[in-house]
C-alpha cells in the first residue's frame, strides 16, 4: 500500500470517528446513557496518529512520492530537519495541530469517564470531536497534506532554509501549537455549560490544571519563537510585532486574563461572564491567528505557505464567535455573580484591572494586525502598522502589569483599604527604591527604565514575600521545604518572578542598545559599548547541507564566534546571514557579517566599495538579554509547579 493511500485513511477514519462519536454522544444525551465517547476518541487518536506515522516515514525515508515530502525535505535534509518538516507548511502543521486536539480530547474523555452521563461532559466532547472533524475535514480536502507529487523529484526542494538552521524548530512549534489547541478544551466546556444553562458550576475551576499546562506551553513556546528569531534572522532584535507573532500573543493574552479570572471565580464565585467570554475569544484568537499564519494574507518572514483556506478558516471564526456570543446574551441573567466586588484595591478589584488592562491590550493589538489586511481589501493598496504603534501602548501597559503584579499578590479577599496595602508594601518599596537609587549612582539616569525597575524590584519582591509565607507554613506543616513553591498561588508567584526577569531584560536591552557597522581588514579591532571585536579570518565551510562564508571574530580578545552567510542548498533564493552571539548574564555581543570585499572569498555578499581583504560587519551590543531567556524558562517552571496541590491548596 502506497503513503497516500495510508494517510487518506488515517483522515478519512479520524473524521469519521469524529463525527460517529458526535452522533453517539447526541443520541446517549437523549436517552440519559453513558455513550461510547471513550472507544471513539481513541479510534479517533489512533486513526491521527496512523496519519502521523505514515508522513514521518515518508519524510525520514525521503518519499518523493508525496508532493509535501518533495517540497519540504531532500536527500541531504538533516535527520532532525525531515522530522520537523512535518510542521514546515500548512498542511503538516494542520496534521500537528489534528494528532495534540485528538490527545487532548482523548485526555478530556479519560478523566472524566466516571460522568460520562453528564450533559455539560457530553456537550463538551461532542464539540472537541465537531473541531477534530473540521480539521480532519481540511486535511481532506484543501489542506491535503497525501497528494501525490505529479512529477517525481530525485532529490526534493528541502525545508525553508530558516526551517533548517536552529534546533529550536523541533520545540518552538509543537509548544504553540499545544497551547493554541490547549483552549480548544476550556472553549468546549464553556459552551457545554451555556447549552445546558448550568453556568453557576465550577467546571472552569475544575479545568485549571489543564489551561495552566497548555497556557505554560505557549508561554514557553512564545520566549523561544523570540529566541529562535534572535538567533536565525540576524537583525539582533527577538520581537518585531510582525502579524505572525501577534497571532501568538493575542490568545496569550486573553489567555492569561482568563487564568486569572478562574482563580476570582474559585475564591469568590465571581467573573463567570468573564470566564465564559474570555474561554470562547481565546479559542476564536487560536483560529484568527491560524488564519493569518497558514492563509497567506500576511507578509512575513513566518508564514511559510500560502493556501486557499482563508474563507474556511474565518468562516470557522465567525461561527465560533457568533455561536459564543448568542449563547451568552441567552444566559446572561444566569451569569451574573450573586454578589458584587466589595472594594476595588481588594485582590478581586485588581484582578479585574488586570483583566482590563490584558483585554484592552489585545484590543490594540488586534487593530494593528488587522488594519493593513482590511485597508488592503478595501483600496487595493499595501499599508504596514510598524512596531511604534504597538510600543506606544507595550509600554504603558507593561508598568501598569508590573504594578498589579506588585499589589495583588499583597491585597486580600473582600476589602482591602490603601493603608493596609502601603504596610505591607512599604518594606518591599523600601528595598525597590534601593535599587532604583543603585541603578542611578551606576549612572542609569533615564525615567523610563528607572521606573520600570523600581516596579520590577517592588513585584519581584511581592512574590518573594508570597513564596517567603510558603516557606514558613510549610516548615510550620512539618513538609518538605519545597512544597512551598507548589499549588496554584506559588507557583503563580514563580510566574511572576519570570516575567519580572523578562521585564527586567527587555527594558534594558531596548533601553541601554548599542548598534554600529565597522568596515574591518583582517587583524583589525573595533570597540562598541566597552566591548573589543577583532576580525581575524575569514573562510568558507562547506557540506552536504549549506556553503557558509564564515567570518572569525574575537569578542574581547578570548571567545571566538563565527557570523556568517549560509546558503542552504535545494530552494532559490536560501541565503542566511547567521549571527555569530557572545553571550554572558550581563550582556550579548551579537556580531553579522554584512558584506565581504572584492577579492575576499567568493560570496553572495561581494561589495565593490569595500577596500579587498576587508569586511563590513554589524556590531550590536545588548544589556542583560539573557534574562530574556531565563525569564521564559522561569515561567514555564512555575506553570508546573502550579500543577503540584499543597495540602493547604
Amino acid at each position: 500500500m502506497n503513503a497516500t493511500f495510508l494517510g487518506h485513511l488515517g483522515v478519512w477514519l479520524s473524521g469519521m470517528f469524529a463525527l460517529v462519536g458526535m452522533v453517539d454522544l447526541a443520541m446517549a444525551r437523549r436517552r440519559h446513557q453513558r455513550g461510547h465517547a471513550l472507544i471513539l476518541s481513541a479510534l479517533m487518536l489512533l486513526s491521527v496518529v496512523a496519519s502521523v506515522t505514515v508522513m514521518q516515514v515518508a519524510l525520514i525515508t525521503h518519499n518523493f512520492s508525496l508532493s509535501y515530502v518533495a517540497e519540504n525535505n531532500a536527500t541531504f535534509t538533516p535527520l532532525i530537519y525531515s522530522i520537523t518538516g512535518m510542521w514546515s507548511n500548512l498542511e503538516g502543521s494542520i496534521l500537528l495541530w489534528a494528532i495534540l486536539l485528538a490527545i487532548g480530547t482523548v485526555v478530556i474523555v479519560f478523566v472524566y469517564r466516571s460522568r460520562a452521563a453528564d450533559a455539560v461532559v457530553q456537550w463538551a466532547t461532542g464539540i472537541l470531536f465537531a473541531v477534530v472533524a473540521f480539521f480532519a475535514l481540511l486535511m481532506a480536502g484543501p489542506a491535503d497534506p497525501f497528494v501525490r507529487a505529479v512529477t517525481y523529484s530525485p532529490q526534493g526542494a528541502g525545508p525553508n532554509a530558516l526551517l533548517q538552521d536552529n534546533p529550536l524548530v523541533a520545540i518552538h512549534p509543537p509548544l504553540l501549537y499545544t497551547g493554541f489547541v490547549g483552549a480548544t478544551i476550556p472553549f468546549a466546556f464553556a459552551m457545554a455549560m451555556l447549552i445546558t444553562g448550568r453556568v453557576g458550576e465550577a467546571w472552569m475551576v475544575e479545568l485549571r490544571r489543564f489551561t495552566v499546562v497548555t497556557w505554560g506551553a505557549l508561554s514557553v513556546g512564545i520566549v523561544l519563537g523570540a529566541w529562535w528569531s534572535y538567533q536565525v534572522l540576524g537583525w539582533g532584535g527577538f520581537w518585531g510585532w510582525d502579524p505572525v507573532e501577534n497571532s501568538a500573543l493575542l490568545p496569550w493574552l486573553t489567555g492569561t486574563a482568563y487564568l486569572h479570572s478562574v482563580i476570582v471565580q474559585d475564591r469568590r464565585g465571581l467573573l463567570r461572564m468573564w470566564n465564559m467570554v474570555l474561554a470562547i475569544t481565546t479559542f476564536a484568537l487560536t483560529i484568527l491567528g491560524t488564519f493569518f499564519t497558514r492563509s497567506g494574507v500576511v507578509q512575513s518572514v513566518h508564514a511559510f505557505s500560502t493556501s486557499t483556506l482563508g474563507p474556511i478558516l474565518m468562516g470557522f471564526f465567525a461561527l465560533t464567535v457568533g455561536a459564543g456570543a448568542l449563547l451568552v446574551a441567552w444566559r446572561g441573567d444566569a451569569l451574573r455573580s450573586p454578589v458584587g466586588i466589595e472594594s476595588p484595591s481588594s485582590r478581586e478589584g485588581l484582578f479585574v484591572a488586570n483583566n482590563i488592562l490584558f483585554i484592552g491590550f489585545a484590543i490594540v493589538v488586534l487593530l494593528g494586525t488587522v488594519f493593513p489586511i482590511l485597508y488592503q481589501a478595501v483600496n487595493g493598496s499595501v499599508v504596514t502598522v510598524g512596531a511604534p504603534y504597538f510600543v506606544h501602548v507595550a509600554a504603558p501597559a507593561s508598568i501598569v502589569l508590573l504594578l498589579l503584579m506588585a499589589v495583588a499578590p499583597v491585597a486580600g479577599w473582600r476589602r482591602a483599604t490603601p493603608a493596609v496595602l502601603w504596610r505591607r508594601l512599604r518594606p518591599i518599596a523600601w528595598i525597590a527604591l534601593l535599587i532604583t537609587m543603585t541603578c542611578w549612582v551606576a549612572g542609569i539616569h533615564r525615567v523610563v527604565p528607572l521606573a520600570a525597575y523600581f516596579l520590577a524590584a517592588l513585584a519581584a519582591g511581592s512574590a518573594v514575600r508570597s513564596l517567603a509565607g510558603s516557606w514558613r507554613a510549610a516548615h510550620q506543616r512539618g513538609d518538605a521545604r519545597w512544597r512551598a513553591f507548589t499549588g496554584p498561588s506559588a507557583g503563580g508567584m514563580v510566574v511572576h518572578l519570570g516575567i519580572v526577569m523578562m521585564a527586567v531584560a527587555i527594558v534594558s536591552a531596548t533601553s541601554f542598545v548599542s548598534r554600529q557597522e565597522f568596515s574591518l581588514a583582517r587583524g583589525q579591532s573595533a570597540e562598541i559599548a566597552g566591548n573589543v571585536v577583532t576580525f581575524d579570518a575569514l573562510r568558507s565551510v562547506s557540506d552536504s547541507l549549506k556553503v557558509q562564508t564564515q567570518l572569525v571574530v574575537h569578542v574581547n580578545g578570548g571567545t571566538i564566534i563565527l557570523p556568517a552567510i549560509t546558503s542552504f542548498r535545494g530552494r532559490e533564493s536560501q541565503d542566511v546571514a547567521t549571527p555569530g552571539i557572545d553571550s554572558s548574564l550581563w550582556r550579548d555581543v551579537y556580531v553579522t557579517l554584512d558584506a565581504v570585499g572584492q577579492g575576499t572569498v567568493s560570496g553572495p555578499q561581494v561589495a565593490s566599495n569595500l577596500p579587498t581583504g576587508s569586511v563590513a560587519i554589524g556590531v550590536t551590543v545588548e544589556p542583560m538579554i539573557y534574562w530574556m531567556w531565563i525569564g521564559g524558562f522561569v515561567v514555564g517552571l512555575g506553570s508546573l509547579l502550579s500543577l503540584w496541590r499543597r495540602r493547604d491548596s
